[in-house]
């Protein structure tokens, strides 16, 4: 038995050589390194990484056996390579859970538990091949050995059911939709409801009604992806979204040129506000090759969203030439990927799958991301009128409840064109006090005031320039 310890400590000591790169780490300190045994010169051990869609799964494969093999007296290595996909991390909800209880609220309910990580495809204008992206890249994450769904958010142009070939309404079982399945992919879309010659004219409570019943009313079951194929914009199922679930992250879809690098900017700039972060930029329709003669004409240009990723330092997940297999085959209800799995654009979108699982496996790595934003650690209510904050950085702010409803900023407390306030004074009762407290996606806290008010929702920047405590009156003066 010492023996076998003191060969499987050099092993260890051997495999910390091999990095993942996109983790930045070596693959024993970050727990891939499993099932290590030595039988004399032949070593086994399994090495399970954060996704089956790893794009350097061979490459550390190969290293790690190499490095195994470099000890005195291995002759045989064999390694099994596994996955397990970790999911995201809700602060959201366990900001909810410390303060369950506390604020006479049990809000922050997981809609979909069993979903490790929530995806959403976005793009800032339409007509950028944003659901064709949404939907090769569920059927890319599936093939690769993922448990995928595709919710089509799209609700007023939806086209998923057309692109995978899934035309059949979904049954109902227990009260729950269940979703239908495409090349090993759920699907739910406004598209299975809704006659073909009817147009979905909603506003917002609508929307956000629909995004609440596709993520809780759908029998999604357990997921390592959930690809959410978002409208175009920034509007109320973008902002519904981020609200009611924790993302991972967001990818943007753009064309090359800048027209549409402008638009899908401000995308970047509503996930940003609403703390979701981006995994990376899809620059689609990169160039297209002449089938006849060869030669490539950049008709929407090219490398645009390269330069711009390079330029912001954002990730950038890959291109999609503009071709026109990959209309037909769209059309046709046959997701490229899986119809023309050799094809140079089924490669690209495979590609670009695997850099998406790699940015998602970075940010759920647990590695803390450094912020200069305000982010509470514990938000309790330690009287009836009194709501406690203790941020991240060590802060602590103690707030009287009137003092942060008079500060609410809903469209109802100030007018939005000209930012004066709406609220008056003497109409919030001087003993207003928290009903109940829920948070509002990764980045604010709702409040339902026992006047009545239930609107406002507080942003953390926000809550933390109502601190009353004299640091932060002094900040605010020399602001």
């Amino acid at each position: 038995m010492v023996e076998v310890t003191t060969t499987q400590d050099a092993i260890l000591n051997a495999l910390k050589q091999v990095k993942d790169p996109d983790l930045g780490r070596d693959i024993v300190s970050l727990g891939f390194v499993k099932e290590v045994k030595a039988s004399g010169e032949n070593i086994s051990l399994t090495i399970e990484l954060t996704t089956p869609a790893c794009p350097v799964r061979e490459q550390m494969k190969e290293e790690a056996r190499r490095a195994v093999l470099s000890l005195p007296g291995i002759q045989n290595v064999e390694i099994q390579m596994t996955s397990r996909v970790r999911a995201t991390q809700s602060e959201s909800a366990s900001l909810a859970e410390g303060q369950a209880g506390k604020t006479g609220s049990a809000g922050g309910v997981n809609l979909v538990p069993q979903v490790k990580n929530i995806i959403p495809i976005a793009s800032g204008k339409g007509g950028v091949g944003k659901s064709t992206v949404s939907a090769n890249l569920a059927v890319a994450l599936s093939q690769l050995g993922a448990r995928v769904g595709l919710a089509d958010m799209d609700v007023y142009g939806p086209s998923i059911p057309t692109l995978m070939g899934a035309l059949d309404a979904p049954a109902q079982e227990d009260g729950k939709i269940i979703p239908i399945v495409a090349y090993g992919v759920k699907i739910i879309s406004m598209g299975f409801f809704v006659p073909k010659d009817t147009a979905v004219i909603w506003r917002g409570p609508m929307l956000s009604k629909t995004v609440e019943q596709f993520l809780g009313a759908v029998q999604w079951g357990e997921l390592d992806y959930l690809v959410v194929d978002l409208p175009p914009g920034t509007g109320d199922v973008q902002l519904s979204l981020c609200q009611k679930v924790p993302l991972t992250g967001a990818a943007i879809v753009s064309t090359p040129q800048d027209v549409a690098l402008n638009v899908a900017e401000k995308a970047m700039i509503m996930f940003d506000k609403l703390r979701t972060p981006v995994l990376g930029i899809i620059e689609n329709m990169s160039g297209f090759v002449c089938t006849h003669c060869g030669q490539r004409e950049e008709i929407f240009g090219s490398g645009g969203v390269r330069r711009y990723c390079l330029d912001h330092d954002l990730p950038f997940l890959g291109e999609i030439p503009l071709s026109t297999d990959i209309r037909t085959s769209s059309d046709s209800g046959l997701p490229i990927v899986d119809s023309a799995p050799d094809s140079a654009s089924a490669k690209a979108f495979l590609m670009v799958a695997k850099n998406l699982a790699a940015q998602v496996s970075i940010k759920t790595s647990g590695a803390e991301e450094q912020t200069d934003r305000p982010e509470p650690k514990e938000f309790t209510q330690p009287s009836k009128e009194v709501i406690r904050i203790l941020w991240k950085d060590g802060h602590e702010s103690l707030y009287p409840a009137r003092h942060l409803r008079l500060n609410c900023s809903c469209a109802g407390c100030i007018d939005e064109m000209s930012g004066k306030k709406r609220l008056r004074d003497e109409a919030v009762p001087k003993d207003v006090y928290p009903l109940s407290t829920n948070p509002v996606g990764r980045y604010a806290y709702q409040i339902h005031w026992s006047d009545g008010h239930r609107t406002g929702i507080y942003t953390f920047e926000h809550l933390r320039g109502l601190c009353q405590c004299e640091k932060c009156k002094k900040e605010s003066m020399q602001n």
